[in-house]
């Protein structure tokens, strides 16, 4: 599949789950309630290929992708999950961003219109900063994967992709290199042990999908915060294809079950709004 097409396909995806850009920065943002709005480098709204928002909490991830729907729409559902991102749209003068950034993890592209490739970027990555490296791409040939390998990648991703998949590809290189983002996370009696990719309820293991635990995830590291179906859809489903429009629904009724059997409720609904854990 092509670099455009990619895109392409990421942005209606984007679209469709009612994501929107911003009228200041520009970056894409999921309509409904937000955690708080992020802190900007700089009042103006970025240029291409210039420094993009941040915020201020969470592992430091650097993402170079020059293709602005992947790029806008990986960094806004990275920052929903916690991490702070700065985003370039190609590799020039790199250097100097790590050094002021200094990221836990690099997510690169192979090609871009100018300057380095991303194999180039992964091994300056390595041997000057030991930043470990995901490749993002749709570079899908078996001698870019090799080569993306060879320059020191920790692992590669072929677009298009899940969002999900993403994220649990993130945090398994957390793992790896001994940098676990969130080791675990207690809501209540809850418990996900996310080296383990385990659950459990006053002690009690409870058995989820990969589904179910993602979901499960990202409505936990953010209690009290209210997630719309939109947004769910989004940061779980995101590049998985078509989809039933009760896929939702239907989860957090399974979630629900399973969860309820060792305690009281702790996923709520929100009526017109979408769903938050209660601590």
């Amino acid at each position: 599949m092509g670099r455009r097409q990619a895109g392409r396909q990421v942005l209606l995806k984007m679209d469709q789950e009612g994501w929107t850009p911003d009228a200041h920065t520009g970056t894409l943002s999921p309509q409904g309630p937000v955690a708080g709005p992020a802190r900007a480098l700089t009042p103006e709204r970025p240029a291409p290929g210039s420094m993009e928002e941040m915020v201020d909490s969470g592992p430091r991830v650097l993402m170079v992708e020059d293709d602005n729907s992947v790029r806008e729409s990986v960094s806004a559902a990275l920052r929903s999950a916690g991490y702070q991102v700065l985003a370039r749209a190609v590799g020039e003068g790199l250097a100097g961003d790590v050094a002021d950034f200094r990221p836990d993890l690099a997510i690169l592209d192979v090609s871009f219109p100018r300057g380095p490739d991303g194999f180039a970027l992964a091994r300056q990555l390595r041997s000057d900063a030991g930043v470990p490296v995901l490749f993002l791409t749709a570079a899908d040939e078996l001698d870019s994967r090799i080569e993306g390998f060879r320059a020191g990648a920790d692992d590669y991703l072929v677009k298009p992709f899940a969002m999900a998949e993403l994220l649990a590809r993130l945090r398994a290189v957390f793992r790896r290199t001994g940098q676990n983002a969130w080791p675990t996370i207690e809501v209540r009696d809850l418990v996900i042990d996310d080296e383990e990719k385990s659950v459990s309820r006053d002690g009690r293991r409870i058995s989820l999908t990969p589904i179910e635990y993602e979901l499960l995830r990202v409505l936990a590291r953010e209690p009290g915060r209210v997630f719309s179906k939109r947004q769910l859809r989004s940061l779980v489903w995101a590049g998985l294809g078509t989809y039933d429009g009760r896929v939702v629904e239907v989860h957090v009724s399974s979630l629900r079950q399973k969860l309820e059997a060792h305690g009281p409720r702790l996923i709520h609904t929100e009526r017109n709004r979408g769903y938050v854990i209660r601590a």
